[in-house]
């Protein structure tokens, strides 16, 4: 062997799987469309390749003229989680004010939305909250939870948020009016698949799409409750 080639060993009956690793593990290993893995050195290039229905590796030099580079394919590509959106939207008989203001008191949600079995609201950062889901959906009992943050809001038009930790989400909530008394909201929600509901992901967003629509006629009544104890003028 030439001074400052490299050499590498392996038994003949470790197969395609040792091939693979021992690929991953040289960065100087580089595989071509045809199966031929380089390793190169400053004075020869050496060769492997596994030939058709063997598990043996023959190895040998080449005096040939130094090959063309080849780029390097990606040995590992990170798996892409699903991600859905579910929206909404109902007529409440409140102005937007209204809708605006009970929507906004987010520790009272648990009490109108189905799925969501708590919220606390952080005592030194209340533009943050912890959220906790606990329900049966699609024959599985699940429970997920995720720290918050709401962002900058438009006050009786929308509030909207993200999640930095835990189950992965976003979504707004908008306050359209009708009239003077009544109002649109539309609820739309994004998220990350969980894997434990992967299986079930094509029947997932009708699914939820239908509980957020029960949470949103729920809301309507807490909100139509709330507007009747206001004094009107």
């Amino acid at each position: 062997m030439a001074a400052g080639a490299a050499c590498c060993y392996r038994p003949a009956a470790a197969g395609r799987a040792s091939l693979d690793t021992f690929a991953t593990s040289s960065p100087s290993l580089r595989p071509s469309s045809s199966g031929v893995f380089f390793i190169s050195s400053s004075s020869s290039r050496w060769w492997m390749r596994r030939r058709r229905g063997e598990g043996k590796v023959k190895i040998s030099s080449s005096s040939r003229a130094r090959a063309k580079p080849m780029l390097r394919p990606a040995l590992f590509s990170p798996v892409a989680m699903e991600w859905q959106e579910c929206s909404t939207e109902i007529e409440v008989d409140v102005p937007c004010s209204v809708a605006y203001q009970c929507y906004s008191e987010r520790e009272t949600i648990p009490q109108w939305m189905p799925f969501i079995s708590s919220v606390k609201i952080l005592e030194d950062k209340p533009d943050q909250s912890r959220w906790t889901l606990k329900y049966e959906i699609l024959g599985r009992d699940v429970e997920f939870s995720w720290l918050a943050r709401n962002m900058t809001p438009t006050k009786n038009q929308k509030i909207h948020w993200r999640s930095l930790e835990g189950l992965q989400n976003r979504g707004a909530v908008r306050f359209f009016p009708k009239s003077s008394s009544s109002c649109r909201v539309q609820l739309t929600v994004a998220y990350e698949v969980p894997e434990i509901l992967a299986p079930v992901a094509s029947a997932l967003k009708p699914f939820l799409e239908g509980l957020l629509m029960q949470g949103l006629e729920r809301f309507a009544t807490f909100a139509k409750e709330r507007y009747s104890k206001i004094p009107q003028p």
